[in-house]
């Protein structure tokens, strides 16, 4: 690194400015006057030379065998424990969640560098019958090259890490673009890789903003590409990968509903609401959006969930006693006010919050009061667009069937959660919600590193991150025939008699 404040690409296992000279900064959300550091603006030359040294290292990666690639990635999950606080506190100081929640995020990374070790040695292909007499059948699964990771800034080192290990775990090589509003936690974790041992242009990495990500996903060494992000970046994405036969993987935007029936469990629930709501300052894909409660307990429930958001402390995430930070940046400050005039516009009624969150320590930053909208229809742009903020907007239903019609009724399909003690509604809910998560009894934020992850409709494209599925998407299948009965023996030819 050239000091403590300027940082670089890393590429073809050498740290390097970026060509063009040119950098950007990253800044605490928190305190503003927190200069985080000056970071690599790359280019298109920068990404060249990126995906250059990951298709050469490809050649030689792809012949380690894949329980020795765990085992470099358990070293990582080492590295990664031993340093947890550190890069934790780098993180919160970076994008503001609370250090609770970025060791956690960490937790997460290692837990998905043990996992990932495990599937070195179960990296499975099947073998079946042939239909001919002295001929063996079986697949296996070869890697697919040079993969590119454009990341969110939300989940700035459990989410690389959901797209880079299986990744290399498979025999692949990466070009990873962490988001521009959280450059140093990416950084820091290509750090760990270094320093566990993984070779050099197996993981490279290349800082920059819209235009990087755009340099990888057109480069035609560049195999496949997996995104997380919006969905209209990922729509245009999918497009542009499409026309030059890339494999996707996308993982976008969500609308979450929490149901909330009149036998639940009313303190369950308000616990629930109030980390899926505002955990994370509601900047999750999984947060929780929607609350949509039946009638005979909506008022008590609404009166719970006010009166324990009123007790969230807002604040500097490094600082004890935080529960809530800031939002990342003026622009999302600014999206999450305007929604306030959306709201009333609607019709909507603005029951807690509303507004920026001042003093305290706090005009230095871009806080925003936890909020929570009641009168709220589902038809209203507030119950249907992904506002991405510390809001809430409840939805009073009168049934069952109604709620799975509403949770339904919007065009993304991520997480989703029931609070009942009916077990036909739970196993009702399993079946019918269209999403590709649903928690019963639980909040729609907490996915588990072993288990899939993603979304259907305007959230995903029909692939997994996360448990055994994400390996599917980074390997190819193979089918192997050998014939050893010393003659030509055709398949696929009528070989019966009539």
């Amino acid at each position: 690194m050239a000091d403590d404040t300027t940082f670089q690409n890393y590429i073809g296992g050498q740290w390097v400015d970026a060509q063009s000279g040119e950098t950007f900064e990253s800044r605490n959300p928190a305190r503003t006057s927190d200069l985080v550091g000056h970071f690599p603006l790359s280019g298109g030359a920068d990404v060249e030379a990126a995906v250059a040294a990951a298709k050469a290292a490809f050649e030689t990666w792809r012949l380690v065998p894949a329980p020795k690639r765990g085992e470099i990635l358990k070293r990582v999950g080492d590295l990664l424990t031993e340093r947890k606080n550190e890069i934790a506190f780098e993180m919160t100081r970076e994008m503001g969640k609370p250090h609770f929640e970025t060791k956690g995020d960490v937790q997460e990374a290692i837990d998905t560098a043990y996992y990932a070790m495990t599937m070195g040695r179960q990296l499975f292909g099947h073998t079946v019958p042939s239909e001919m007499n002295n001929k063996f059948n079986m697949t296996v699964r070869r890697p697919i090259g040079v993969c590119g990771l454009i990341t969110a800034w939300n989940f700035p080192v459990a989410v690389p890490t959901w797209k880079m290990f299986p990744a290399i775990l498979s025999g692949n090589t990466v070009v990873f673009k962490p988001s521009e509003d959280a450059p140093h936690s990416g950084m820091l974790l290509v750090k760990v890789m270094e320093d566990a041992g993984v070779p050099p242009g197996v993981v490279n990495l290349v800082q920059g903003a819209g235009a990087t990500g755009q340099a990888i996903v057109e480069h035609d060494d560049v195999a496949a590409i997996s995104f997380t992000g919006s969905s209209e970046t990922g729509a245009a994405l999918a497009q542009q990968a499409a026309a030059d036969h890339k494999r996707v993987s996308l993982e976008m935007g969500g609308k979450n509903p929490a149901i909330v029936m009149e036998d639940a469990d009313l303190d369950l629930a308000m616990e629930g609401l109030i980390w899926g709501a505002y955990g994370t300052t509601g900047q999750r894909c999984t947060a929780t959006s929607r609350l949509i409660v039946h009638e005979d307990v909506h008022d008590e429930l609404v009166e719970r969930v006010i009166a324990k958001a009123k007790e969230l402390r807002l604040g500097y995430g490094n600082d004890a006693g935080v529960d809530v930070g800031p939002l990342i940046n003026q622009k999302a400050l600014d999206k999450v006010a305007g929604y306030m005039d959306v709201a009333r516009e609607d019709g909507a009624s603005i029951a807690l919050g509303g507004a920026a969150a001042t003093g305290d320590g706090l005009d230095d930053g871009f806080f925003f009061q936890p909020t929570l909208f009641t009168n709220v229809t589902r038809d209203m742009r507030v119950a249907r667009e992904e506002i991405f903020g510390p809001v809430l907007s409840v939805i009073k239903v009168s049934s069952f069937d109604e709620a799975i019609d509403v949770a339904n009724d919007v065009k993304y399909g991520l997480s989703s959660a029931v609070y009942t003690r009916d077990i036909a509604r739970a196993f009702q809910a399993l079946r019918d919600i269209d999403a590709g998560i649903t928690y019963i009894n639980g909040p729609t934020i907490g996915a588990e590193a072993h288990m899939s992850f993603g979304g259907v409709k305007a959230t995903g494209n029909g692939h997994r991150e996360g448990g055994w599925e994400v390996y599917d998407f980074y390997t190819e299948t193979k089918t192997c025939y050998i014939d050893f009965s010393g003659g030509l023996q055709r398949a696929q030819i009528d070989n019966y008699d009539d």
